[in-house]
Order: C-alpha cells, then sequence, then structure tokens
C-alpha cells in the first residue's frame, strides 16, 4: 500500500506534527483580520493590513527558500520560525498602539512565514527515490494542505468566540509546540552548501510557466472564496461560508490523496494537459451548476479536480529545480498562490457586485481556461 511505505520512511510522528505545524500558515491572515479588527474597529484598515501580510509571505518565501539551499533546511526554518513567533508577539503588541506599527508588524508576520509545505516536499524528494512513492508522497502533502486550509479556518472561527486575542495566540502557541520542532527534526535533509561553491541556475523559463500555473490555480481560489462568500449572503446565512468553502478543501483533498494510485505510466507531462482540462471542465461545471442547483451542490463535484492539477505543478518542480535549488524553486511555486488568490478576490468583487455568485465564477472559469492553454503550450522539457 502505498502510505503504509510512507509510514515506514517518514515515522508515526511525522504525520500529526505535520499537520499542526502547517496550521498557523494557514490560519495567519484570517487571525490577523480578526485581531486588528477588533483593535481598530475598521474591517478596511484590518483587511488591508491582512492583505499586506499575503503579499509579504509571497515576497519573503523565495527568500526563506534561497538561505535554506545555502545555509540548510532545519537551520533556515527553525530560524525563520523563532522570527515568526517574534513577529506575531510584535503584532500582539502593536495591536493596541498606532495603526502604522499594525501594518509593519502584520507584514513582517508575512515575511518570517515558515515556509513548511515547500521544505517538507524538498525533503520528500531527497528522501524518496522510487517514482512511485515520490508522488504518493506529494499526493499527501497536497491533501494535508487542503485540510490544513479548512482546519486553520475553523478552528479560528472557533477561538474568535473566546476572544479576539486567542486565535492570534493559539497560532503563537502552534509555532512553538508543532512549527518548531516540526522544522528542527523533519523540514529538511543534508547540509548546507558551502558558500563559495557555484549555485547551479534555475531554469527560469520553465519555472515561470508552473508559476503562472499556480498563480492562475490562486485566482480560481480568490474567486470560489468570493463567489461562497456572496452565495452566503444572499442567503441570509453568512456563516454558512465557512462551511461550503470547506466543502471545496475536503473535496480536493479526497481527490489529492487519490491521486496516489495513479498507474507510473501516466507521465507527468501527460498529466500536466490532463488534469488542466479536468480543471477547466471542473470549473465549467461550477459555473453552469451554480445557476441550476444551489452552490453547495456544485462546489463538492468542481473541488475534485483542484488537488490533481497542483500535486502536477509540484511534481513538475521538483523535476525542473536542481537539487541545491530546490527549496528556492519550490518556495517560488508556492508564493505564486496568493498572488493569484489576491488577483481572483480583486477580479470577482466587482463582478460579484453586479452579477453576485455567477459573476465571481466567471472569473474561476477564466483562470482555468489560462491554466489549460498555458499547460497545452508549455515547452518542459521532455524528462517530465
Amino acid at each position: 500500500m502505498p502510505y503504509r511505505s510512507l509510514l515506514r520512511v517518514a515515522g508515526v510522528g511525522f504525520f500529526p506534527l505535520g499537520f499542526l505545524a502547517r496550521l498557523p500558515y494557514a490560519s495567519s491572515a484570517l487571525a490577523t483580520l480578526i485581531l486588528l479588527q477588533s483593535s481598530t474597529r475598521s474591517y478596511a484598515f484590518a483587511g488591508f493590513c491582512s492583505a499586506a501580510q499575503s503579499v509579504a509571505t509571497a515576497a519573503g518565501g523565495p527568500v526563506v527558500g534561497t538561505l535554506a539551499d545555502r545555509y540548510g533546511h532545519r537551520r533556515v526554518g527553525s530560524l525563520a520560525t523563532l522570527a515568526n513567533i517574534a513577529a506575531w508577539t510584535a503584532l500582539l503588541a502593536a495591536s493596541n498602539g498606532s495603526r502604522a506599527g499594525m501594518l509593519v508588524a502584520a507584514g513582517l508576520v508575512g515575511l518570517t512565514q515558515p515556509q513548511i509545505g515547500p521544505l517538507v516536499r524538498v525533503r520528500w524528494s531527497r528522501l524518496v527515490r522510487e517514482p512511485r512513492l515520490l508522488a504518493t508522497a506529494l499526493s499527501y502533502e497536497s491533501a494535508a494542505d487542503e485540510l490544513g486550509f479548512v482546519a486553520g479556518p475553523a478552528l479560528v472561527g472557533a477561538l474568535t468566540a473566546v476572544s479576539a486575542l486567542a486565535p492570534a495566540m493559539t497560532t503563537v502557541l502552534l509555532l512553538a509546540a508543532a512549527t518548531l520542532p516540526f522544522s528542527l527534526r523533519y523540514a529538511g535533509t543534508g547540509s548546507a552548501s558551502r558558500r563559495e561553491e557555484r549555485r547551479s541556475p534555475l531554469p527560469l523559463g520553465p519555472l515561470a510557466g508552473v508559476s503562472l500555473a499556480m498563480a492562475a490555480m490562486g485566482t480560481v481560489f480568490g474567486a470560489v472564496q468570493t463567489a461562497v462568500t456572496v452565495y452566503a449572503g444572499t442567503t441570509g446565512e453568512p456563516g454558512a461560508a465557512g462551511l461550503v468553502y470547506a466543502e471545496f478543501g475536503i473535496g480536493s483533498a479526497l481527490a489529492g490523496a487519490a491521486c496516489a494510485w495513479l498507474p507510473s505510466r501516466f507521465a507527468l507531462r501527460a498529466r500536466y494537459v490532463t488534469f488542466a482540462a479536468a480543471l477547466f471542465v471542473g470549473m465549467l461545471v461550477l459555473c453552469a451548476g451554480a445557476r441550476l442547483v444551489p452552490l453547495p451542490v456544485a462546489v463538492p463535484v468542481a473541488s475534485l479536480t483542484v488537488a490533481p492539477y497542483m500535486i502536477t505543478l509540484y511534481a513538475l518542480t521538483d523535476r525542473l529545480a536542481p537539487p541545491d535549488r530546490a527549496a528556492t524553486a519550490m518556495t517560488i511555486l508556492c508564493a505564486a498562490g496568493p498572488l493569484g488568490t489576491a488577483a481572483g478576490q480583486a477580479a470577482s468583487g466587482p463582478l460579484a457586485e453586479t452579477h453576485g455568485s455567477g459573476g465571481a465564477l466567471l472569473v474561476a472559469l477564466a483562470a482555468a481556461a489560462g491554466a489549460l492553454l498555458l499547460a497545452a503550450g508549455s515547452g518542459l522539457p521532455g524528462r517530465t
């Protein structure tokens, strides 16, 4: 069984600790939004700080990846976690001060965000040499990410009922109790490269292509988030937005886990085109289905097309990157996601104002069409 083999390779402790370690990444933006809205009573300012934090996360990720390639994954991963704990402490302190201090602290939280997902994927690529088992590992990581992005916001929502400070304080606790130990134990393998060694060049063209594809995926996420929020508002149950979006994450996680059983003869290049086409069909079904049935009925069907596409992008990046630049390449890929999400939210918002959730879903469909065009026209190396 593929997943039983992963358990033997990684050890039992890897999986629960790894899941908890990634929750701060999934909950940070929402925890910041709730903390600063409570302090300033301004959704606009809190939303601006949360968005700035997301952009800072995208900017800081490749820096962390580059440093990890040069100085070692464990060292950089643990130092980034400690820096993130300090940044969160500064944000908690600044929440009673000036707005400028809040904005700076929110940006520092984003810049120092520990890159658990990218670094652990690099670890798998070094630990597992058998292609089928590596595909299983990447499938697991994507499923865990999706469940994390369901569990993280859900945890924030539950803690908000206790106090506006509780989500941020719990994030700090998780960083110290899970992310830091995981970084020290599991974040990467191998030693740091010597500084005087010449670094291998990144394949900038192909890497830009897969990063643009990940940005398209992020745009889908942003547009679907907007559509779900609008739908929940029009039904008179705003709290239902989280439940409907959880359907999206859970369906994607299940599809991602199932990718472990794809046959090895299904080549990576063929998967890229096939799953990009499936994503387009999924968004087409969602866009059309939302006009015929309630959105919560259409969302689970469309969600099944998400994770297989993302897993393929991670696998392509792993194949494209030189071993000594793997963390850099993976963090560049991951940075494209939140940038695409911000673009999707910005583009779908005005359409949702005039055309409701269906207008927002048109942005998701357009992004999926762009992803399919990128896959069809990609000039990736033949070995992929």
